[in-house]
C-alpha cells in the first residue's frame, strides 16, 4: 500500500468507529431529556429512575464520542494537509462554529445536569439537559453542512493566485440543499439506533426478571421512539435520493448497478456485474422502483455509470470517475435492509407488549437484545454509502482524493499511526463495553414513593 491507502484505511477506521457513539448519544439526550419532563409534570418515580439509568448510560457514550471525535481534526491536518490547504477556509467555518457554539452548548449545560441535581431549581435542572439535547443536535448539524459542502460545494470561489477555495457565503453553506435533507436523516438514524439500544437493555433486564414493569415502561419507550424516527428516515431517505440523482448521479447509478441511462427503471434487490465490461450478469429488480425513487415518477430517466463516465471524462479530463461498485452498491442495500428489520422488530415488539402483557417465551427479548447491532450496523454502512460513493472526489468536482494526502508523510508513518490508533481505539472498545454492561447489570437506583409489584412469571424456555 502507499500512503493514499494507509491515509484513507486510517480515516475511514476511525471515522466509522467514532460514528459508532454519535447517534446513540444524539438520541439517548433527547431521550432522558423527555424521561426527565415525564417526571417533572408527573411525579411518577419510574421516570425518575428511568431518566437516571439512561443518563448515565448517555454520559459513557458522551465522553468516548468525545475521545475518538478529537482524533477526526487531528488528521486533517496531519494525513490530508493538501485537502486542508484547499478547503480550509470554508471547511474550517462550520467545524469552528460546531465548536464555540453546540459543543460548548453541550459541555457546559451537560457539567450543570450532572453536578445540580440536588442544587439547581427543578426547572432550571431540566432546562440544562434540554440545552445538551439542543446541543448535541447542533453539533450534528454543523458537521453535516461541513461534510455536505464535500459532496455539494457551494458558497465559495476558487482563488486564481493561491488556488484554495474561499468562502464567500457562510449561509450558503449552512443552509446547502445537500445538508438540509442529510440532516433530518441522520438525526432519525439516530433515534432508531437510541429507540434499539433502549429496547435491547430493557428485553436483557426483562429477561434477567429485574426492575420488570420498570423496564416494560422503558422498552415501550424504545419501541416507539424506533417506529416514529424509522417512518422520517424513509422520508427523508426519499428526498435524499432525489437530491443525489440531481448532484451526484454516479454515486446514485453505483449504488444501483445501473450501467446505461434507463427510463422506468428498476429497483435492484440482487445484481451480479461485470465491472470490467459496465454490464450486469443477473439483476433481479422491483420495476419502475428506481425511477420512483430517483424522480417521482414511474417512467423518469435515471443516467446509468457508463454514460455519466462519458460525460465526465468530457467534463473534467481523462480519468475513471466510478466509485468501487461492488461496495456502493452492497452498503446501500444493507444499509436500508437493517433499518427495515429493525423497524420491523420495533412494531413486532410493540404488538407483543400490548396492554399489560408480556410475552413468556424467552426468544423476544433475545432477539431484542441482538437488534441493539441493526442500526448500528445501518448506520455505519449509509456513511461508508456516502464517502465511497463519492470516491474519486475528495471535494466532488473541485478536488480529487488522491491529490489531497499529506505529501511529507511517509509509508512508515502512516503504517505506524494506522496501527497505532487501531490498536487504540481497540482498546476504548473494550472499556466502554465494560463500563456499559457494569452499569447494566447494576440497574436503576432506587428512589423514595411507591412502586408497581417488579415481578414477573418465569418465562418458558
Amino acid at each position: 500500500m502507499d500512503v493514499l491507502d494507509l491515509s484513507r484505511w486510517q480515516f475511514g477506521i476511525t471515522t466509522v468507529y467514532h460514528f459508532l457513539f454519535v447517534p446513540l448519544t444524539i438520541g439517548l439526550s433527547a431521550i432522558v431529556a423527555g424521561l426527565q419532563t415525564a417526571w417533572h409534570r408527573t411525579g411518577n418515580p419510574t421516570y425518575l429512575r428511568l431518566t437516571k439509568f439512561w443518563g448515565k448510560l448517555f454520559l459513557i457514550n458522551f465522553a468516548m464520542g468525545v475521545v475518538t471525535g478529537i482524533v477526526q481534526e487531528f488528521q486533517f491536518g496531519m494525513n490530508w494537509s493538501e485537502y486542508s490547504r484547499f478547503v480550509g477556509d470554508v471547511f474550517g467555518a462550520p467545524l469552528a462554529m460546531e465548536g464555540l457554539i453546540a459543543f460548548f452548548l453541550e459541555s457546559t449545560f451537560l457539567g450543570l445536569w450532572i453536578f445540580g441535581w440536588d442544587r439547581l431549581p427543578p426547572r432550571l435542572h431540566l432546562a440544562s439537559i434540554w440545552a445538551v439535547a439542543i446541543g448535541t443536535t447542533l453539533s450534528g448539524y454543523f458537521i453535516l453542512a461541513a461534510n455536505s459542502w464535500m459532496q455539494h460545494p457551494v458558497g465559495y470561489r476558487i482563488n486564481p493566485q493561491t488556488g484554495r477555495a474561499e468562502l464567500t457565503d457562510i449561509w450558503a453553506v449552512l443552509i446547502n440543499s445537500t445538508n438540509l435533507v442529510t440532516f433530518p436523516h441522520v438525526i432519525f438514524g439516530a433515534f432508531i439506533a437510541a429507540g434499539m439500544f433502549i429496547l435491547g437493555v430493557s428485553a436483557w433486564q426483562i429477561l434477567k426478571r429485574k426492575h420488570v414493569e420498570l423496564f416494560r415502561t422503558s422498552a415501550r419507550v424504545g419501541m416507539i421512539v424506533t417506529l416514529v424516527a424509522a417512518v422520517g428516515v424513509v422520508v427523508s431517505g426519499h428526498l435524499q435520493a432525489q437530491i443525489m440523482t440531481r448532484q451526484q448521479p454516479m454515486k446514485m447509478a453505483a449504488a444501483e448497478a445501473l450501467w446505461d441511462d434507463e427510463t422506468s427503471a428498476g429497483f435492484s434487490i440482487f445484481a451480479v456485474g461485470d465491472v470490467e465490461n459496465g454490464r450486469n450478469h443477473i439483476n433481479i429488480q422491483i420495476p419502475y422502483g428506481l425511477s420512483l425513487l430517483a424522480t417521482d415518477t414511474l417512467h423518469g430517466r435515471v443516467e446509468g455509470i457508463n454514460d455519466i463516465q462519458t460525460r465526465y471524462e468530457a467534463q473534467y479530463g481523462p480519468g475513471d470517475y466510478r466509485p468501487i461498485i461492488g461496495v456502493t452498491y452492497w452498503s446501500f442495500r444493507l444499509m436500508i435492509g437493517f433499518g427495515v428489520l429493525a423497524a420491523l422488530i420495533a412494531f413486532a415488539g410493540l404488538w407483543f407488549l400490548r396492554g399489560k402483557r408480556l410475552p413468556k417465551n424467552p426468544w423476544f427479548y433475545r432477539i431484542g437484545i441482538l437488534s441493539i447491532g441493526l442500526p448500528v450496523l445501518a448506520n455505519s454502512l449509509g456513511w461508508i454509502f456516502t464517502e465511497m460513493g463519492r470516491q474519486p472526489w475528495i471535494v466532488f468536482g473541485l478536488k480529487k482524493t488522491a491529490a489531497a494526502v499529506s505529501p511529507g508523510v511517509s509509508v512508515t508513518e502512516a503504517a505506524l499511526t494506522l496501527t497505532g490508533f487501531t490498536l487504540l481505539y481497540g482498546v476504548l472498545a473494550i472499556i466502554e463495553v465494560g463500563l456499559l454492561v457494569k452499569f447494566i447489570r447494576r440497574g436503576p437506583e432506587d428512589e423514595p414513593g411507591p412502586e408497581k409489584a417488579d415481578t414477573v412469571p418465569a418465562l418458558s424456555y
